[in-house]
């Protein structure tokens, strides 16, 4: 069972109350979002092609540039690589298991027949 509790409040309490929650809640995100670029970096080529797992060479790096595979910045003729977007690139190739190939392709005949099987 919820526990409900009422209360009450003059009006300009409660713009008040309310007013702090939504500063405190916008502090909080700010906070967070400059702690996550003080831990960015950017990197060159030669940093990023250390930084990959995979360890590739400049030519295989360049061949994911033109091809827009993965996130970069230019600048003049430089290419620059943020961290925090290769990682997250990185994460987003995951393939799935064969558990969940099923799945979504149990998901999907269900959803085009109608639910009938």
């Amino acid at each position: 069972m919820e526990k409900q509790i009422f209360i009450s409040l003059p009006i300009e309490d409660f713009q008040n109350v309310l007013i702090d929650c939504v500063n405190t809640c916008l502090r909080n995100n700010q906070q967070e979002q400059s702690e996550h670029i003080k831990n960015d970096r950017w990197m060159d080529i030669n940093e990023l092609c250390q930084y990959h797992p995979d360890k590739p060479t400049k030519a295989t790096v360049y061949g994911w540039v033109n091809a827009r595979t993965i996130p970069v910045h230019k600048g003049g003729k430089k290419l620059r690589f943020l961290v925090s977007e290769i990682d997250e690139w990185l994460l987003s190739n995951r393939l799935q298991s064969q558990a969940e190939m099923v799945n979504e392709a149990g998901k999907y005949l269900v959803n085009k027949n109608g639910g009938k099987r």
